[in-house]
């Protein structure tokens, strides 16, 4: 059996988050999609909570540190993307648009996405489509036409809202799928292919 990689970024705050709840169902429902399709899927999370203060130093140094660098290469390197984050005044959160902003621009282009958000209310929802989908249709991913939203309700308010969220974790699952299912496996990255020249490490001392 063919093997794709997962990468999910989860942007949740606390531990434990309804963000990362939200991105581990998604990743489940992916890896069965998957292998639906004849396809293992290994998974592996970013929780950019354990790299708020890598972001921030990589913003005024202008490189990351090793372990930020990790991150962003699961990323750059996944066959997939689930992207997972709360919305805080009507979009995604700071931690959230930092990664992305300091992930290289091509890392995403042609990268399969599956979108998914969090919020006390369903008020909030709106975010995935005018924050998110433009998020990631700027750096030319491919995102799955269903977005995942996850309000309070949705994870207490019974038993046809919760199969109403598990329908829909399907569904844009089983999208992500097709598209990976669709490209060849994706290429891994050799660390040493275009090196950070030295002047500029040294620029940002």
């Amino acid at each position: 059996m063919s093997t794709r990689t997962l990468a999910v970024v989860s942007a949740g705050l606390s531990v434990p988050s309804s963000t990362r709840l939200l991105a581990d169902r998604l990743a489940q429902a992916s890896a069965e999609a998957l292998a639906a399709l004849g396809l293992e899927a290994g998974v592996e999370v970013v929780e950019l909570r354990g790299h708020a203060r890598d972001l921030a130093d990589n913003l005024v140094t202008g490189f990351p540190n090793t372990a930020l660098r990790t991150a962003v290469d699961t990323v750059a390197g996944a066959d997939a993307l689930i992207a997972v984050t709360p919305i805080f005044s009507a979009s995604y959160s700071g931690l959230f648009k930092t990664f992305f902003d300091v992930l290289g621009k091509e890392a995403l282009t042609g990268k399969p996405v599956l979108m998914g958000a969090t919020a006390g209310t369903a008020r909030h929802s709106l975010a995935l489509e005018h924050a998110m989908r433009p998020l990631f249709a700027y750096l030319r991913a491919v995102v799955a036409p269903t977005a995942v939203f996850a309000a309070s309700e949705d994870w207490a308010g019974g038993d046809a809202t919760s199969a109403a969220l598990s329908d829909r974790i399907r569904r844009a699952a089983g999208e992500l799928a097709a598209l990976v299912a669709q490209r060849p496996r994706a290429a891994v990255a050799d660390p040493f292919a275009d090196p950070t020249p030295f002047e500029t490490l040294l620029a940002g001392l």
